[in-house]
Formats: C-alpha cells, structure tokens, sequence
C-alpha cells in the first residue's frame, strides 16, 4: 500500500515539479512560433554589435581595398612618355619627343573585368563574414540563455534542498526523523551546493562568450525564450547557389576564368609609337627635324604562355571546387533540416506532455514528508528527478535554438530570420 502511494505520489511531484523555470518560460512564449523573426530588441543587438564588432571594420575595410583595385584595373595600362635630347659634335642637335605605347590587344578590358570579377569575390567574402558573425554572436546568446536557465533551475533547487536540510534537523532535534535520514538531506544539500556552483560557473564561462561575440549580456537579456522557431524550410538549388559559401566559390571561379583571359591578351604584343621633332645645326644653316618610330617587342626568347597554362589550371580546379561546393552545401542543408524537424518535434511533445506544466509544489513535498507518506530518500529522488527533468528541457530548447540557427543558416535564410539588411547595402560604406 505504502510503495503504490508512493508512486502516485511520485508522478504527482514530477508533474508540478518540472520547475518554477518552465512557468517562467511559458509566460515569456515558449510554444512554437513558426512565423515571426528574432525579437526586436535582439535583431537591433545584433545589428549593433556587427557594426562595432573588429570583424566587420576588417571586412569593410578588405572590401574598399577591393573597390580600389577594381578602379586602378580599369585604368589606361599605358602612360606616355615625353623625350629631351641634346647633342654638341660637329653637328650639333636639339630634338623633344613623345612616345606611347597602344593598347591593341585588349589588355586594359581584360584586367577591368578581372578587377570586377575580384570585386564581386571581395562582396561575397564580406557577406561569408557578416554571415558567420551573425552564428557566432546568435550561438553565444542561444549558450547564454541556456546556462542562465540551466543555473536558476539550479538555484532554485538548492533553495528547496537546503530549506529540507534544515527541517530535518529540527526534526531530528523532536525525534521525528533518525540521524541516517538527517545525513542524508545533508549529503543532498551538499551535491546540490556543487551542481548549483557548476552550473553558475558554466553561465559565467557563457557571458565571457558574449562578450567575445561582440554582445553586451546587460543590453540583450540572456533569456531567449522569446525566440520564434520558423518551419522548416524547403531546400532547392536556388536556395544553395545563393548561400555566402557558393557566391564566393562562383565568384572566385569566375575571376579565374577573368585572369586566364588577362594572360592572354599579356602574350599580345602591343607597339609603341614615337614621334620626336627639333633642329640641326650645322654651323652654316640650321634645318628642322621630324621623325616617327613604330617599335613592337618580340616574344620570341619568352612568349609567356606558361602564365596562361597556370592560369588555365587554376580555373579548372576552381570550376571543380564550385562542384564540390555546391555538393558539400547541399549535404549540409539536408543533415540541418532533418536535424531540425526532429528537434522541433521533441520540443512541441515536451510542450503539450505533463513534463512542461507549471507550478511549485515545494510545500506538497514537505507535507508528505511530515506526515511520514513519503520517505526522505524518496523525497529527496523524486526532487533530483523533477531537477534533472527541468535541466533535460532547458538544454533541449538550447538545442532546437542551436538546430534553428543552423538549418537557417545552411537554407539560405537567416537574413531574413534575424531582421539584418541586404549586403548590398552595406557594400557602400
């Protein structure tokens, strides 16, 4: 009779037990949102700590660098050259000249599309970064508000240990309890103690995180409990031809093919045309000069066309990479999804069972121990089982955060999710 009123006591305690965290949790929105973007006052954080964040001024500044490039490409290859030249011999000669060389072999179109092509690798290594800082700076808020959750369920369990420490001693004091079950609570309280410093020490490591991150735990709260999980999204291949990796990889494969066609038109051989004028004196008369020169170097001893086989070379292994890229991506995107969907099942049954519901019943639990319905060794697992249940939920949520960022991240979507601008926009800067 005892042991079955102790189970029916038991499930009691592990449904109203999950912990005052899950009541905290439901009043801030838990259940799952499949339709709303970041809360506004994490999307203004995050935007705010990309601006300020070295990685973005590195980014930025890699990016005007480029820009400079692109524009010195574009340039006339070839500057003119202005002569002076006097002789005092027999005969003696003043002449002035000008010389240029003509770009007739394309160079100059060849190396503006080249610095374009490197511009555009330029843009798509700027959005890889914006786009891994975002994950870096979304994981470390998602650990945070984990470790925080995970540490008050801690807290708060140390408490009701600790106040159950205390009234067995006082029962021990009137004779109610025996010195083995006084001992006992003790050793709880002491195993409580040690979670409890552990979990707070693992927050503290969390914050130390944000910080490094680029986020401020004092302006973004570490609960996250606000946070939406959208439905999953559909993979195709638009979807991976767009994501930061496969730009880059495409662009970078694009600039290739550009250098292969600027190593050609370097093998063409471009003449340069003089034109020079002055006088002779002979110490009689005086006659005016006027010459034209056309000069065309020969690449015979050099005809540079290893460049353009090196070069060749490079867009072939590029051309292959955008394959493996592409492959890699789209492997990465599918293992996300279903990682996703798993997740979020696990969390809408956590949701609707008897695990999530709410409300302390730390009062319940004394009053069966008092009147001797509940035995202290079965009070006291009835409560580690209600902890590790709560701690259980809290680290699932941190998962499915983790699992969210992920997936959105490898659909090609997680602009959208965290409310950040297009890249173009920040292009100009």
């Amino acid at each position: 009779m005892r042991t079955s009123l102790c189970l029916r006591i038991g499930a009691v305690l592990l449904f109203f037990l999950v912990a005052p965290t899950q009541a905290h949790s439901q009043s801030e929105g838990t259940s799952p949102d499949t339709s709303g973007r970041l809360p506004e006052n994490a999307q203004a954080a995050l935007q705010a700590a990309w601006a300020r964040h070295p990685t973005a001024e590195v980014a930025s500044r890699e990016l005007s660098a480029a820009q400079a490039r692109a524009r010195a490409a574009g340039q006339p290859v070839y500057n003119p050259e202005i002569e002076f030249g006097a002789e005092r011999a027999d005969v003696d000669t003043v002449e002035a000249g000008i010389s240029l060389t003509l770009d007739i072999g394309g160079k100059r179109r060849a190396r503006s599309d080249l610095g374009s092509a490197e511009l555009a690798v330029a843009g798509a290594r700027y959005a890889l970064a914006r786009r891994d800082f975002q994950q870096q700076w979304l994981s470390a808020w998602f650990a945070l508000g984990t470790a925080t959750e995970r540490a008050e369920i801690a807290s708060r369990q140390l408490s009701l240990i600790e106040r159950f420490a205390d009234l067995a001693e006082r029962q021990l004091r009137v004779g109610d309890v025996s010195t083995l079950e006084r001992d006992l609570a003790l050793l709880a309280r002491e195993e409580a103690r040690v979670q409890s410093a552990t979990l707070t020490g693992q927050a503290a490591q969390a914050r130390a995180a944000m910080r490094i991150a680029g986020g401020d735990p004092s302006v973004v709260p570490p609960d996250a409990s606000g946070v939406p999980f959208p439905q999953p999204v559909r993979i195709d291949d638009s979807r991976i031809a767009a994501l930061p990796e496969a730009v880059l990889a495409a662009n970078q494969s694009l600039a290739a093919e550009a250098r292969v066609v600027s190593a050609e038109r370097d093998r063409r051989a471009d003449p340069t045309v003089s034109l020079r004028g002055g006088q002779v004196d002979t110490g009689f008369d005086t006659e005016p000069v006027i010459g034209l020169t056309v000069s065309i170097p020969l690449h015979v001893r050099n005809d540079f066309r290893a460049e353009v086989d090196a070069a060749r070379g490079d867009a072939d292994s590029l051309a292959a990479q955008v394959r493996f890229v592409e492959l890699e991506l789209r492997a990465r995107a599918q293992q996300s999804a279903e990682v996703y969907v798993a997740l979020l099942d696990a969390w809408k049954q956590w949701q609707s069972s008897g695990a999530s519901a709410t409300g302390e019943r730390a009062e319940l639990l004394e009053r069966l121990w008092k009147a001797g319905e509940l035995s202290t060794s079965d009070y006291l697992v009835q409560l580690k089982q209600a902890l590790d249940t709560a701690l259980a939920g809290a680290e699932l949520r941190g998962e499915l955060l983790r699992a969210t960022l992920d997936h959105l991240s490898a659909a090609g979507r997680l602009d959208d999710w965290t409310g950040m601008p297009p890249v173009s926009g920040d292009l100009i800067r």
